[in-house]
């Protein structure tokens, strides 16, 4: 990474700043040995595992289920995504899908099980997988269709499907909302912990798109999951996956800011190595106004990310408008900066197998998961009329 004058704003800790450096020489060392975009399943294991030896997974879980600290630390879940995506789309969907996966569990678990679950995760021995959306209920959460129902006095029966599930199909387990029926809407959801394996639990499709990552469907035909595997009590999956997404909605930020740094590193190194009219093509006027619009957008939104992750590192309980305004603003500048970068390779920035190339096709997804950009716009209006009506 060209630029790191970042870590010396004030958002940041001496322990982040050691992080950013030893990740950084890690990840340049490691992961292009790894990150292979023909064997998506295996590099994202082998990425895990490699993450996981090296201690940098100990970011997701408590100290004491083998993690570090007594909670999440935003920063270093932001600063680890961006320093990640910087190098691997690959990479970064490996680290983030440990933090997401197991975060209901980190947040809410009852402390049996975040013994069992967590230790596993943070050493990079164990996957897991975050299951909320499905076919008709991706932003609009309270349409899920997916039942739990009871099963006896200590067993519920999940019927129904998931879709877009990141790690279907190589995650051990799986964080599974699902209509308990406690209450109408959001109020009656539940989440569960579902092993891979479990009898009438399966993954009936994997689901290749532009950036390969694994993602699958999941079909659940009587089901049986142990009540014990519930995580909180009836009818709090909602509340559970919210406050999820409130830590994890500003990492991914996070990722389209790493992506856009490369970039920018990616289109500045172009336009002063390409000779065009007998000059480099970064004396025209017009590249160097490219650059600085580059540059001021990649500012912004580092900006606004460490912002919503220090103040939840701080001790808000939500940083609801925050971590919104951080993953819309980053996502959507993200796609700016690497289509401006593309332009300044010219037809090489179309051409299969070029960095530019391959960012182009990374970050167009981050404006649609966790929230797409017009879901973030309402969130952000909603928080603001809530707190002028107070």
């Amino acid at each position: 990474m060209a630029d790191t004058s970042f870590l010396d704003w004030p958002f940041f800790e001496d322990r982040h700043r050691a992080l950013g450096r030893e990740l950084a020489a890690w990840a340049d060392a490691t992961v292009p040995g790894l990150a292979d975009h023909h064997d998506v399943d295996g590099s994202c294991t082998a990425l895990v595992r490699a993450l996981g030896e090296a201690g940098f997974l100990k970011a997701v879980a408590p100290e004491a289920y083998g993690g570090t600290g007594d909670k999440h630390d935003v920063r270093t879940l932001c600063l680890s995504r961006e320093t990640l995506g910087y190098r691997s789309g690959l990479a970064d969907f490996a680290f983030a899908m440990q933090g997401l996966g197991s975060g209901p569990v980190a947040i809410a678990g009852t402390h049996e099980q975040k013994a069992k679950w967590l230790p596993g995760v943070a050493a990079g021995t164990a996957i897991p997988a975050f299951a909320l959306s499905e076919t008709d209920a991706g932003s609009d959460v309270a349409a899920m269709a997916t039942t739990a129902t009871p099963d006896g006095n200590d067993h519920v029966r999940l019927d129904g499907s998931k879709t877009w599930i990141s790690n279907g199909g190589i995650a051990d387990w799986y964080v599974v909302f699902a209509r308990s029926g406690e209450a109408p809407g959001a109020r009656g959801l539940s989440a569960y912990l579902v092993e891979a394996g479990t009898p009438g639990f399966e993954v009936s499709e994997r689901i290749d798109v532009i950036a390969p990552h694994p993602l699958g469907t999941l079909t659940f035909e009587g089901c049986k999951v142990p009540l014990a595997n519930r995580i909180g009590n009836g009818g709090d999956g909602f509340k559970v996956a919210m406050g999820t997404l409130d830590i994890f909605r500003t990492t991914v930020g996070a990722a389209a800011l790493g992506l856009a740094r490369r970039a920018l590193d990616e289109g500045l190194n172009r336009a002063m190595a390409r000779e065009m009219f007998g000059a480099p093509l970064a004396d025209l006027q017009l590249t160097q106004a490219g650059l600085a619009d580059m540059a001021t957008g990649v500012d912004a939104s580092a900006l606004l990310i460490y912002r919503s992750a220090w103040t939840k590192d701080m001790g808000a309980p939500r940083v609801t408008r925050e971590a919104s305004m951080a993953k819309m603003f980053a996502t959507e500048t993200a796609q700016q900066v690497i289509d401006r970068a593309v332009q300044i390779f010219g037809g090489l920035g179309v051409k299969t197998g070029t960095k530019v190339e391959e960012l182009y096709r990374e970050i167009r997804a981050l404006r649609i998961y966790e929230g797409a950009t017009e879901v973030q716009k309402v969130v952000i209006a909603r928080e603001m009329l809530k707190a002028a009506q107070n």
